[in-house]
Protein backbone atom coordinates (compact mmCIF):
# COMPACT_ATOMS: atom_id res chain seq x y z
CA UNK A 1 0.00 0.00 0.00
CA UNK A 2 1.45 3.57 -1.23
CA UNK A 3 1.77 6.28 1.26
CA UNK A 4 -0.48 8.17 -1.31
CA UNK A 5 -3.55 5.64 -0.83
CA UNK A 6 -3.01 6.10 3.34
CA UNK A 7 -2.65 10.04 2.28
CA UNK A 8 -6.09 9.54 0.66
CA UNK A 9 -7.67 8.04 3.60
CA UNK A 10 -6.35 10.33 6.04
CA UNK A 11 -7.87 13.25 4.10
CA UNK A 12 -11.13 11.29 4.03
CA UNK A 13 -11.16 10.84 8.09
CA UNK A 14 -9.93 14.85 8.59
CA UNK A 15 -13.18 15.67 7.08
CA UNK A 16 -15.28 14.50 10.03
CA UNK A 17 -13.38 17.21 11.58
CA UNK A 18 -15.41 20.61 12.62
CA UNK A 19 -14.81 24.02 13.55
CA UNK A 20 -14.46 24.12 16.80
CA UNK A 21 -14.04 20.80 18.05
CA UNK A 22 -10.98 19.12 20.17
CA UNK A 23 -9.27 16.49 18.65
CA UNK A 24 -7.62 13.75 19.40
CA UNK A 25 -4.64 13.15 17.75
CA UNK A 26 -3.45 9.70 16.79
CA UNK A 27 -0.12 8.65 16.65
CA UNK A 28 1.58 6.51 13.76
CA UNK A 29 2.87 6.63 10.11
CA UNK A 30 -0.97 7.04 8.98
CA UNK A 31 -2.34 9.06 11.65
CA UNK A 32 0.25 11.27 10.69
CA UNK A 33 -0.64 12.16 7.26
CA UNK A 34 -3.90 12.74 9.34
CA UNK A 35 -1.89 15.70 11.39
CA UNK A 36 -0.64 16.97 8.42
CA UNK A 37 -3.73 17.09 6.77
CA UNK A 38 -5.02 19.09 9.66
CA UNK A 39 -2.62 21.85 9.80
CA UNK A 40 -3.20 22.43 6.53
CA UNK A 41 -6.70 23.00 7.51
CA UNK A 42 -6.04 25.08 10.81
CA UNK A 43 -3.48 27.49 8.14
CA UNK A 44 -6.63 28.14 5.79
CA UNK A 45 -8.93 28.78 9.44
CA UNK A 46 -9.88 26.09 10.77
CA UNK A 47 -10.14 26.49 14.90
CA UNK A 48 -9.30 23.30 16.79
CA UNK A 49 -7.58 21.91 19.65
CA UNK A 50 -5.80 18.97 19.05
CA UNK A 51 -4.77 16.55 21.99
CA UNK A 52 -1.73 14.41 21.33
CA UNK A 53 -1.40 10.77 21.79
CA UNK A 54 2.24 10.74 22.23
CA UNK A 55 5.58 13.11 22.09
CA UNK A 56 6.15 12.38 18.22
CA UNK A 57 2.50 13.39 17.22
CA UNK A 58 2.96 16.34 19.73
CA UNK A 59 6.18 17.47 18.03
CA UNK A 60 4.48 17.32 14.27
CA UNK A 61 1.12 19.16 15.85
CA UNK A 62 3.09 21.93 16.74
CA UNK A 63 5.38 22.34 14.00
CA UNK A 64 2.18 22.63 11.48
CA UNK A 65 0.74 25.69 14.54
CA UNK A 66 -2.05 22.94 15.61
CA UNK A 67 -2.81 24.38 18.91
CA UNK A 68 -2.12 21.77 21.57
CA UNK A 69 -3.72 20.74 25.41
CA UNK A 70 -3.24 18.21 27.53
CA UNK A 71 -5.48 15.31 28.51
CA UNK A 72 -6.26 16.44 31.73
CA UNK A 73 -8.00 20.09 31.52
CA UNK A 74 -9.90 18.60 28.36
CA UNK A 75 -13.56 17.83 29.11
CA UNK A 76 -14.57 16.29 25.85
CA UNK A 77 -12.58 15.52 22.82
CA UNK A 78 -15.49 15.50 20.15
CA UNK A 79 -13.37 13.19 17.93
CA UNK A 80 -10.35 11.10 17.76
CA UNK A 81 -8.14 10.22 14.36
CA UNK A 82 -5.79 7.91 14.98
CA UNK A 83 -4.80 4.28 13.13
CA UNK A 84 -4.65 0.66 13.87
CA UNK A 85 -2.23 -2.45 12.97
CA UNK A 86 -4.75 -4.72 12.77
CA UNK A 87 -8.45 -4.33 12.41
CA UNK A 88 -11.32 -8.02 12.82
CA UNK A 89 -14.83 -7.84 11.41
CA UNK A 90 -16.31 -6.88 14.74
CA UNK A 91 -14.05 -4.01 14.22
CA UNK A 92 -12.08 -4.66 17.43
CA UNK A 93 -8.50 -3.68 17.28
CA UNK A 94 -4.86 -4.57 17.86
CA UNK A 95 -3.15 -0.60 18.46
CA UNK A 96 0.60 0.12 19.86
CA UNK A 97 3.24 -1.02 16.88
CA UNK A 98 4.52 2.57 17.71
CA UNK A 99 3.72 2.32 21.67
CA UNK A 100 1.98 4.43 22.11
CA UNK A 101 -1.55 2.26 23.28
CA UNK A 102 -1.97 3.90 27.14
CA UNK A 103 -1.63 7.32 25.45
CA UNK A 104 -4.36 6.27 22.71
CA UNK A 105 -7.06 4.08 24.67
CA UNK A 106 -7.22 7.11 27.18
CA UNK A 107 -7.57 9.70 24.70
CA UNK A 108 -10.15 7.42 22.69
CA UNK A 109 -11.99 6.58 25.91
CA UNK A 110 -12.28 10.12 26.23
CA UNK A 111 -13.52 10.78 22.53
CA UNK A 112 -17.08 11.33 21.90
CA UNK A 113 -16.38 9.77 18.35
CA UNK A 114 -13.21 7.58 17.30
CA UNK A 115 -11.95 7.53 13.62
CA UNK A 116 -9.55 4.97 12.76
CA UNK A 117 -7.74 5.00 9.24
CA UNK A 118 -6.19 1.90 7.77
CA UNK A 119 -4.85 0.33 4.43
CA UNK A 120 -6.50 -2.88 3.64
CA UNK A 121 -4.24 -5.55 4.52
CA UNK A 122 -4.88 -4.09 8.25
CA UNK A 123 -8.24 -6.26 8.10
CA UNK A 124 -8.49 -9.43 9.13
CA UNK A 125 -10.59 -11.99 10.23
CA UNK A 126 -9.13 -13.21 13.59
CA UNK A 127 -7.00 -10.33 15.62
CA UNK A 128 -3.21 -11.60 15.97
CA UNK A 129 -2.85 -13.24 12.96
CA UNK A 130 0.26 -10.63 11.63
CA UNK A 131 0.52 -8.65 14.62
CA UNK A 132 1.46 -9.24 18.34
CA UNK A 133 -0.39 -7.43 21.37
CA UNK A 134 1.27 -4.90 22.65
CA UNK A 135 1.31 -5.10 26.71
CA UNK A 136 3.25 -1.77 28.30
CA UNK A 137 4.31 -2.86 31.80
CA UNK A 138 6.19 -1.27 34.64
CA UNK A 139 10.48 -1.99 34.15
CA UNK A 140 9.98 -3.02 38.01
CA UNK A 141 9.77 -7.03 37.70
CA UNK A 142 8.94 -6.91 34.12
CA UNK A 143 10.47 -10.46 34.03
CA UNK A 144 7.71 -12.14 36.40
CA UNK A 145 4.96 -10.08 34.27
CA UNK A 146 6.25 -11.74 31.19
CA UNK A 147 6.24 -14.60 32.38
CA UNK A 148 2.33 -14.42 33.50
CA UNK A 149 1.40 -12.83 30.68
CA UNK A 150 3.00 -16.57 28.88
CA UNK A 151 0.62 -18.42 30.81
CA UNK A 152 -2.06 -16.60 28.84
CA UNK A 153 -1.38 -19.08 25.87
CA UNK A 154 1.35 -16.67 24.33
CA UNK A 155 4.77 -15.95 23.56
CA UNK A 156 6.32 -12.57 25.26
CA UNK A 157 9.33 -10.51 23.99
CA UNK A 158 10.59 -7.70 25.54
CA UNK A 159 10.54 -4.82 22.95
CA UNK A 160 14.00 -3.73 21.91
CA UNK A 161 15.08 -0.26 20.52
CA UNK A 162 19.35 -0.67 19.98
CA UNK A 163 19.52 -3.33 22.02
CA UNK A 164 18.05 -1.78 24.65
CA UNK A 165 14.53 -2.15 26.26
CA UNK A 166 12.32 0.59 24.45
CA UNK A 167 10.74 2.89 26.44
CA UNK A 168 6.95 4.24 25.81
CA UNK A 169 6.30 7.95 26.83
CA UNK A 170 5.47 7.08 30.08
CA UNK A 171 8.72 5.55 31.26
CA UNK A 172 7.24 1.99 30.98
CA UNK A 173 8.33 -1.36 29.09
CA UNK A 174 6.54 -3.12 26.03
CA UNK A 175 6.05 -6.73 25.88
CA UNK A 176 4.61 -7.82 22.87
CA UNK A 177 2.74 -10.89 23.16
CA UNK A 178 2.35 -13.12 19.86
CA UNK A 179 -0.83 -15.24 20.22
CA UNK A 180 -2.30 -17.52 18.16
CA UNK A 181 -5.28 -15.98 16.07
CA UNK A 182 -7.67 -14.43 18.87
CA UNK A 183 -11.46 -15.95 19.64
CA UNK A 184 -12.22 -13.71 22.42
CA UNK A 185 -10.80 -10.21 22.28
CA UNK A 186 -12.79 -9.18 25.16
CA UNK A 187 -11.98 -12.12 27.09
CA UNK A 188 -8.38 -12.01 26.39
CA UNK A 189 -8.26 -7.81 27.11
CA UNK A 190 -9.63 -8.95 30.64
CA UNK A 191 -7.22 -10.98 31.45
CA UNK A 192 -4.04 -9.28 30.47
CA UNK A 193 -5.37 -6.23 32.66
CA UNK A 194 -5.13 -8.39 35.91
CA UNK A 195 -1.68 -9.36 35.32
CA UNK A 196 0.22 -7.77 37.91
CA UNK A 197 2.60 -5.24 36.42
CA UNK A 198 0.46 -4.55 33.53
CA UNK A 199 -0.19 -0.68 32.98
CA UNK A 200 -2.41 -1.46 29.45
CA UNK A 201 -3.34 -3.35 26.56
CA UNK A 202 -2.89 -2.97 23.03
CA UNK A 203 -6.13 -5.00 22.65
CA UNK A 204 -8.89 -2.21 21.11
CA UNK A 205 -11.92 -4.11 22.08
CA UNK A 206 -15.48 -1.62 21.30
CA UNK A 207 -13.78 1.83 20.27
CA UNK A 208 -14.52 2.30 16.77
CA UNK A 209 -17.03 4.72 15.44
CA UNK A 210 -15.76 4.49 11.94
CA UNK A 211 -13.08 2.85 10.00
CA UNK A 212 -11.54 4.33 7.34
CA UNK A 213 -10.06 2.32 5.12
CA UNK A 214 -7.62 2.82 1.76
CA UNK A 215 -7.65 0.28 -0.92
CA UNK A 216 -5.02 0.66 -3.96
CA UNK A 217 -8.31 2.01 -6.00
CA UNK A 218 -10.66 3.84 -3.65
CA UNK A 219 -11.22 4.96 0.19
CA UNK A 220 -13.96 3.29 2.09
CA UNK A 221 -15.97 4.28 5.55
CA UNK A 222 -17.24 1.36 7.16
CA UNK A 223 -19.40 2.84 10.01
CA UNK A 224 -19.82 0.67 13.12
CA UNK A 225 -22.10 0.63 16.03
CA UNK A 226 -20.93 0.47 19.37
CA UNK A 227 -23.55 -1.05 21.74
Amino acid sequence: MTDDAKRSAAERAIQFVSDGQVVGLGTGSTAAFAIQGLGRRVNEGLRIIGVPTSRASEELARSLGIPLLDLNPVQKIHITIDGADEVDGAFNMIKGGGGALTREKLVALSSTRNVYVVDERKLVDRLGQSFAVPVEVLPFGWVGCARRLGELGCEPRLREDRDTPFLTDNGNYIIDCTFAPIASPVELERAIKLVPGVIESGLFVGMVDALVVAFADRVEVREAIRG
